[in-house]
């Protein structure tokens, strides 16, 4: 191949190569552009070159069973790759992929780390770039911004880039695994070029685009044979386009051939290509400007005039043409940002990686869920939130009557459905949030989000099925074979209730019935009973069919209160979760007519009385029967006479307390007989006991608020006779230095013999 191809070395984000490239192509006008990339994406070039295509876009590849692998080439604008294929696109050339096909990448598997060998003497590429920045004093994006983008001519850049691959080729260790990949990679674009050759094109009309790493290896190897073309491995994989971000473009997420600049380096593309390079810094001075006052802040004119001083001197001081990016945030930090780059974060945040995300035209290939996505998105009208910014979306999941097609009428409920189906197959486009409004059932709040990374979870979620519905069926239908327990079911059929899919609810009530007749810990039964009591109660509200649900829902109360006795018979390690069934009981049983109350109550005041179950249970059933008005004062008194009095255990009064106190708090505090009481057991306890009584109380008191902690502290002062704000002073102030490190120690203490 005398005479060609012309090897075209580049840096894969480079707006400079991108620049010189196109110019180049211009001068030389091949018949044939061969670009380094997956050789099985070519039918997606086109879609490159559509004018609705905005980037940053990705092409990735998946491998069709699970566990899915995949494999993404992002580009921006400014990617010398993009802009050769465009060049061929306008000016009529055959234009290919020549690298691998990503079925034999997927086919390899990642790379495992390996060491040099201690008598290689290498290093790695990274390496080498280390220590490159330790002699040239920059990082590796200013280094290649400096001497390589502020370059002017085409055939000089060409040349650079070319003697610095082979110079880092030279200076570089590859592990075994890694060295035969570039070695197959290459022979296989070689190969490429031999074919296009073979097929008529002379080598001179063939303009190769590819990392400057490569360019001395197509230079100097030889092309892959038919036969180690036919014994490459190749994974069962899809080809798909998809929209990509600039963060996660830039190096700040992780991907190694980014930039931390792709927002910059555009602006830098923007001015090369209105031929004015030294514009760059005006450009970015007067963005960062604007965003920062866009934050709130104030920036004057005199400020951005002395920064862009200040960056031409910078430059000039460390031997480049025009300011870097680093001199650019320099000078900036120093006129702008008052010598603190705090200042100005979020603003170089916007400025320097942006928000861009980019878009694909209708009719992309695409697999059928990320087509069902699209098209939800569309008629739920939730396009406006797939931005790189967080936004907060309201639903109301009632029925609106000032419409008229029922597809109104609905739609956040319908939007409400989508959104637990995206959640369910753990696609990161929306968060739920607690609700604001604690009776608001028909209140729903997310956070949505859009990032590549939800656009690739998309793409996988097609090995599920071909709806974004039927995909999320599936999910449920693994998870629920995978139960173990009644509440995993009960979680089960819950996704499937909020995700509006009654097929789906089902089976996972079939599977929660089937598991339910085995034995289950009081905590799984309360769990499971308040998951179908959501359904119950807002069926209606979300056009759900509850009356299968409501027989189960009697047969686990009713286990629950055959079996919560027992149940506080626990150590107090067990406690709080026999506590939390409890609660969640009381709930439940407040909340549904057909749960026989007496049979609760009942239960409750058995729990309250006895004297062989743990005393932190007992107290939370008293607390349960004080709340519900089910206890007189004389039940209370005599109570807390019985459990406070002198010569009971410590761990078991003030336990007791600990219960008692889990529960309507406003109402105990107002009760100055029972801080009596309490005030009277404490002081007849030696100084161990007292010790041992302050871990329960220590506990009980700390979910209680200041404004609780200050009235309790006014009763006390009451109760010993002094005045009441002074003893709450006295009591709320700072602990000393004694009485810290008394209680420091009973972080230690050992609940095993309780």
């Amino acid at each position: 191949m005398t005479g060609g191809p012309l090897l075209f070395g580049v840096r894969h984000l480079s707006p400079a190569a991108a620049f010189h490239l196109r110019r180049e192509l211009d001068r030389v006008r091949p018949e044939l552009v061969l670009v380094e990339g997956p050789s099985d994406f070519n039918d997606q070039m086109a879609w490159l070159c559509h004018p609705e295509t905005v980037f940053p876009a990705a092409m990735m590849a998946y491998t069709r069973q699970a566990p899915v692998r995949t494999i993404l080439y992002p580009f921006a604008v400014y990617s010398p790759e993009v802009q050769a294929i465009r060049w061929a696109h306008e000016n009529g050339a055959a234009c290919r992929f020549m690298d691998l096909p990503s079925a034999a990448f997927l086919a390899m598997g990642p790379e495992r780390p390996e060491e040099p060998e201690e008598d290689g003497g290498g290093q790695t590429t990274e390496s080498v770039y280390r220590r490159l920045e330790t002699l040239t004093g920059e990082d590796h994006d200013t280094f290649w911004e400096r001497n390589f983008e502020q370059l002017t001519g085409g055939e000089d850049y060409r040349a650079a880039c070319a003697a610095f691959g082979r110079e880092l080729r030279d200076a570089s260790w590859e592990s075994p695994r890694m060295a035969a990949e570039t070695a197959v990679r290459e022979a296989h674009m070689k190969r490429v070029i031999r074919q296009a050759v073979d097929a008529g094109t002379a080598p001179e009309r063939i303009f190769c685009v590819c990392g400057a790493f490569h360019v001395s290896g197509l230079e100097e190897n030889e092309p892959m044979t038919d036969g180690e073309y036919a014994s490459l491995p190749r994974a069962d994989c899809c080809t798909a386009l998809m929209p990509y971000s600039y963060y996660r473009l830039s190096s700040h997420s992780g991907y190694g051939a980014g930039n931390r600049a792709p927002a910059y380096f555009e602006l830098l593309w923007e001015a090369l290509n209105r031929g004015r390079p030294e514009d760059t810094p005006y450009l970015y001075l007067t963005a960062l400007a604007a965003a920062h006052r866009r934050a709130g802040n104030l920036v004057s004119s005199a400020e951005v005039i002395e920064a862009a001083r200040l960056a031409q001197v910078l430059s000039a001081m460390r031997g480049s043409a025009r300011p870097a990016l680093a001199d650019l945030r320099d000078a900036s930090v120093a006129a702008m940002g008052h010598g603190s780059f705090s200042e100005l974060a979020l603003a170089a945040a916007d400025t320097e990686i942006g928000k861009t995300i980019g878009a694909l035209p209708e009719g992309v290939g695409r697999t059928s869920v990320q087509e069902d996505f699209y098209r939800q998105l569309r008629e739920l009208r939730l396009e406006r939130f797939r931005t790189a910014q967080t936004q907060r979306l309201d639903l109301d999941l009632r029925e609106r009557l000032n419409v008229q097609s029922e597809k109104a009428a609905l739609i956040d409920l319908r939007r409400s459905f989508f959104l637990h189906r995206l959640r369910v197959l753990n696609i990161p486009f929306a968060a739920l949030l607690p609700s604001r409004q604690r009776d608001a059932s028909w209140g729903e709040y997310w956070d949505l989000r859009w990032t590549p990374e939800a656009e690739i979870e998309i793409v996988e979620s097609s090995l599920l099925g071909d709806t974004i519905e039927g995909a999320a069926a599936f999910a449920l239908k693994e998870r629920a074979a995978r139960s173990a327990t009644i509440a995993q079911a009960a979680a089960i059929f819950q996704d499937a209730f909020l995700c509006g899919m009654p097929a789906a609810a089902a089976h996972a009530l079939s599977v929660l019935q089937g598991l339910s007749v085995d034995a289950a810990a009081i905590a799984d039964v309360a769990e499971t009973a308040q998951r179908l009591s959501l359904t119950v109660r807002y069926g209606d509200l979300r056009r759900f069919d509850s009356a299968p649900v409501v027989p189960l829902l009697r047969q686990l109360y009713l286990r629950a209160c055959l079996t919560l006795a027992d149940a506080c018979v626990c150590d107090a390690r067990s406690a709080p979760a026999v506590t939390g069934a409890m609660d969640r009981l009381n709930t439940l049983q407040l909340s549904h007519d057909f749960l026989e109350e007496d049979r609760w109550l009942a239960l409750l005041a058995e729990i309250s009385n006895r004297d062989d179950l743990n005393t932190r249970c007992s107290g939370f059933a008293m607390a349960i029967l004080l709340e519900r008005g089910a206890a007189e004062e004389e039940l209370l008194s005599r109570e807390v006479a019985r459990r406070l009095s002198p010569g009971v255990p410590a761990d078991l009064g003030a336990g007791w307390f600990e219960g008692l106190a889990g529960k309507n708090r406003y109402a105990l505090i107002a009760r100055l007989s029972l801080w009596r009481s309490l005030d009277s057991y404490l002081s007849s306890l030696d100084d161990a006991a007292f010790r041992r009584a302050l871990v329960f109380l220590r506990r009980a008191f700390a979910g209680f608020t200041p404004s609780e902690k200050n009235d309790i502290a006014e009763n006390l002062g009451e109760l010993w006779g002094v005045n009441a704000q002074q003893a709450a002073e006295a009591l709320m102030s700072n602990l000393t230095g004694t009485e810290q490190e008394t209680l420091s120690g009973l972080d230690e203490f050992d609940f095993d013999d309780i």
